[in-house]
Order: C-alpha cells, then sequence, then structure tokens
C-alpha cells in the first residue's frame, strides 16, 4: 500500500508518521499493493482532525474525526475503517484477496459473524427526471430550492452528468465523472 500523510497547519512529527504505518499497516493485507492511503491531519484551535481515505481499485473507504489529540483520532478513524470493511466483507471478498479477511479478523481477535454481513438492499423508491444543462451556481440553486442535500444535474460546460452536494460545515461539494 502506498502512503500520502498531509499535515495542514501543523508539522507532523514522524513517530506519529510511524504510528499511521503501523495501524494502516494491518489493512495491508486486505488490499492490494496497488492501493493507496491517503492521511490528512488538520489542526485548529485545540482539536485535531484525522482524515483517512484507502482507494483500491473500485473500492473506496473513508473516515474522519475529531480530537483533541490526533494519536486519538487516528485510532477512531482505523477503528471506523476496519467496521467499513468487516460490514463490507461479503462484497469485498469477491473484489479482492479472498482469503485476507478471514487472516485480517482473526489476527485482531474480532468475533465475526459471516451472515451479519448478508444485507440486502431494497430500493424502495424510483425516481426518473429531465437532466437539465445547468451551470454549477444554477444546480446549487436548484438543489436549495427544493430542499435536498443533493442535485444531478448535467454540466451545461463539460456536458458530463455532475452531482452538487452539501457537504456537513455547510459548504458545497461537486462530483464529476473522471475521464
Amino acid at each position: 500500500m502506498k502512503y500520502n500523510i498531509i499535515g495542514r497547519k501543523v508539522n507532523l512529527r514522524d513517530n506519529f508518521k510511524e504510528r499511521v504505518y503501523k495501524k494502516l499497516g494491518k489493512f495491508e493485507k486486505i488490499f492490494s499493493e496497488n492501493a493507496e492511503a491517503s492521511v490528512t491531519v488538520t489542526v485548529e484551535k485545540n482539536r485535531q482532525t484525522v482524515e483517512v481515505t484507502i482507494r483500491d481499485e473500485s473500492m473506496m473507504y473513508r473516515a474522519e474525526c475529531t480530537a483533541l489529540e490526533m494519536n486519538d483520532a487516528l485510532d477512531e478513524v482505523v477503528d471506523i475503517l476496519g467496521g467499513q470493511i468487516r460490514k463490507n466483507k461479503t462484497k469485498l471478498s469477491k473484489k479482492l484477496k479472498s482469503d485476507s479477511f478471514d487472516k485480517y479478523f482473526e489476527e485482531e481477535g474480532v468475533d465475526y459473524d459471516p451472515s451479519a454481513d448478508e444485507e440486502e438492499y431494497a430500493v424502495v423508491r424510483t425516481k426518473t427526471f429531465t437532466v437539465k444543462p445547468l451551470s454549477i451556481d444554477e444546480a446549487i440553486l436548484q438543489m436549495n430550492l427544493i430542499g435536498h442535500e443533493f442535485f444531478m444535474f448535467r454540466n451545461a460546460g463539460t456536458g458530463e452528468i455532475n452531482v452538487v452536494y452539501k457537504r456537513k460545515n455547510g459548504a458545497y461539494g461537486l462530483l464529476e465523472p473522471e475521464t
């Protein structure tokens, strides 16, 4: 796994980077060698936020935690990622190394019931609508007018299908396809 560790408004010490390698290293058995782990540490006033994103082929896992100490936030993020991986184990095992999950959970000492993960996703509503060419600002305005957290539209500038969404901090995000 390749690591990218970034500190925003902070200089990260070597012992924290070693802790990141150790904590995220246990996930290396699960993902391929091409997997990329991005760790971003942001310090604002008296709180420290650790965000970890692991990408491998078409799979992406992301977790973010804020704590007084960055080591505590890192521990929480690793626990969240472990839970996400555990939850999606059956789906992942088809795409990634099949026996690596059992080894991971045995080494971590986690009691695991595979039947608990076999949840089915039921689509309870399907909605169709015309996708109009809009600018990003128009799409955000439209999203706010209908009171949704996201809005799909055709970007007038690129002609691609995009999604705008409202972030937790009140700002807006844009999802666009990678070419």
